[in-house]
């Protein structure tokens, strides 16, 4: 369906950016090798290992569980465990697919934040070398993190040491690695250096669905497109996966499209400041602003606009900007959402609570 206004409801709502289509259609000539043995596929490859820092392998897939899944599963081993965060797409939003494709077990861990630390994983390393337990094996962070925060190169850094030396792989979920490096304004390959493997997320920046895994430890990428293929992502016209990175990456639109979402973010932040019953949950670091809103004002603004309501309880929403966001979306946004806060406290009973 289709929604009157423009969706806040998440990044994957919007269309394919015109060059991407562009490059798919250009694409569509002619007879190609199937399983990724084209020249398109050949020269995509080539410029995201370039972009990362020279690369043992990319692997196109089709999604994002997908990507997940096929990163952390290059690095366990069949009683192995993965650390993460509880609020890490792995364990919430992908309906157990890392336990039922790797049987891996997933150690989970609080993170307010949706960041960990060297001392969170610390605390989940137990029964190490105990026959009986399973044996953490890879830590999985998100960058961007579930709640829209950015680690920093050095957190990263502290992270990539701290595995290092506790005989553990760093898994980075990059659905939306371009966010997060246009908010720190470095390269992909920055990121990348403090990562065994990563993902790089096409779809919620402008792709029509397609994902990339990148594997930084050469000796992880030895059995790779094997994996890739038992997990049934092998696609036989790789062409039209690949084409769409090489777009992505033509004159940086990864990174102004990345941007430009993110600014649009700011941009409702900012206006939203003094609105009364409307609270930021975490800094903006993405193109996602969180904040906790009265129930009434949730339910008010959700008869007309599109977003998601990421905690019930505690009343947090979470609204997302994409690279075809336009400051005219979010101004009628944030005016709509001031007309009904101010429509609310004008009432007798104004606004039932804050809210968590």
């Amino acid at each position: 369906m289709t929604t009157a206004h423009k969706s806040f409801g998440s990044d994957n709502h919007a269309g394919v950016h015109p060059s991407v289509l562009k490059a798919i259609a250009e694409a569509n000539s002619g007879d190609a090798v199937a399983y990724g043995e084209d020249p398109w596929t050949e020269s995509a490859k080539a410029r995201i290992a370039s972009a990362f820092g020279s690369a043992g392998e990319v692997l196109f897939v089709f999604n994002g569980t997908a990507a997940n899944v096929l990163g952390v599963s290059l690095m366990l081993r069949r009683f192995d465990a993965v650390i993460c965060a509880e609020s890490a797409h792995l364990h919430v939003d992908e309906c157990g697919a890392i336990e039922r494709v790797t049987g891996a077990k997933l150690l989970t861990a609080g993170a307010p934040d949706g960041k960990l630390t060297p001392d969170i994983i610390a605390s989940r390393l137990t029964g190490l070398g105990d026959e009986h337990r399973v044996q953490p094996r890879v830590v999985a962070i998100a960058q961007v993190t579930e709640v829209g925060t950015c680690y920093t190169l050095a957190e990263l850094s502290r992270l990539a040491q701290f595995c290092r030396e506790n005989d553990l792989y760093l898994y980075i979920d990059g659905a939306r690695l371009s966010n997060a490096a246009a908010h720190l304004g470095c390269s992909l390959a920055d990121i990348a250096a403090h990562a065994d493997v990563l993902s790089f997320g096409g779809t919620k920046n402008g792709a029509l669905g397609a994902e990339a895994v990148v594997v930084m430890d050469p000796q992880l990428a030895a059995h790779a497109r094997f994996e890739r293929k038992q997990q049934m992502q092998l696609a036989s016209k790789m062409r039209f996966l690949a084409v769409q990175f090489a777009a992505l990456l033509e004159d940086d639109l990864w990174l102004r499209n990345a941007s430009h979402a993110n600014s649009m973010a700011l941009r409702l932040a900012g206006l939203l400041a003094t609105v009364p019953g409307v609270r930021l949950w975490q800094p903006v670091e993405s193109n996602g602003v969180f904040a906790v809103l009265d129930p009434q004002l949730i339910g008010i603004l959700q008869r007309e606009w599109t977003f998601h309501v990421w905690d019930e309880r505690e009343h947090v929403v979470r609204w997302m900007t994409a690279f075809d966001t336009t400051a005219d979306d979010v101004d009628a946004f944030a005016a709509a959402i001031r007309e009904a806060a101010e429509q609310l406290t004008a009432t007798p009973a104004g606004f039932a609570g804050q809210g968590g």
